[in-house]
């Protein structure tokens, strides 16, 4: 048995929905933390660019910036454009390498939807300094997200409406046939690069409406049939 010098961190992880009341809570633990960029054209033009021209792009986030989508969610620091969006959340029971899309769905356990934070003024300093722009995306409590629900509920949700409303003001409302790179064919082009495993989650990519949120904000995520959730957002710091 291993001995550690400092106690091993916790296993970060999402509530699984639906499990059964008289039994222990379930838990989708989290490896890894995969986000695709610009995968809406319509989010893409709004970021000035060309959604025609390139493959799918990614980033990543730790995977304890990934918290319940629930109560109050903390303003971060360091920043005066905190900005949401909402996306369809895929979590993986198996992985692979150069995995084909035909067979990309058979490796999903399910959907959930969630906030890829972004301390937007902080992104378009590093852009236009050519530096990396990971502290605008992978900061604490940067990833919400609902409790997961599992294939056997939802299927795989194609045409699903996909929305925000902030203080009952519909803010970003599209759906996923929008999507420039459907799951299978994200699954199949991320796994060219990594190996995927169970346990990876996949934050899908925004429709157009992204904005500014503020203290005090109360935030409410939809994607139609398959989950939701509503937070606010705490005081700055």
């Amino acid at each position: 048995m291993l001995d550690f010098v400092i106690p091993p961190p916790v296993t970060p992880s999402l509530a699984v929905a639906g499990s059964a009341e008289h039994l222990p809570p379930e838990r989708f633990p989290i490896r890894r933390v995969f986000c695709v960029g610009r995968n809406y054209a319509a989010h893409a033009r709004e970021m000035g660019q060309d959604p025609d021209r390139e493959p799918p792009f990614f980033f990543m986030k730790p995977a304890d910036a990934v918290v319940p989508a629930e109560g109050i969610i903390a303003y971060p620091p360091a920043t005066r454009d905190l900005q949401h969006e909402v996306e369809m959340v895929v979590a993986l029971k198996a992985g692979g390498s150069n995995i084909a899309p035909e067979h990309a769905l058979a490796l999903v356990w399910g959907y959930g939807v969630g906030l890829d934070l972004t301390l937007r003024d902080l992104q378009a300093v590093a852009k236009d300094m050519r530096r990396p722009w990971d502290l605008s995306k992978g900061f604490d409590a940067s990833a919400p997200c609902s409790a997961l629900h599992p294939v056997s509920e939802v299927g795989h949700p194609t045409d699903a409406q996909i929305s925000l409303t902030i203080n009952g003001v519909v803010k970003q409302n599209g759906t996923l046939q929008e999507m420039i790179w459907p799951v299978a064919d994200v699954i199949s082009h991320l796994s060219r690069f990594v190996e995927l495993a169970p346990g990876d989650l996949i934050f899908s990519g925004t429709p157009a409406g992204v904005g500014t949120l503020r203290p005090g904000d109360r935030v409410h995520g939809k994607l139609a049939g398959v989950a939701e959730f509503e937070l606010e957002i705490g005081q700055a710091p």
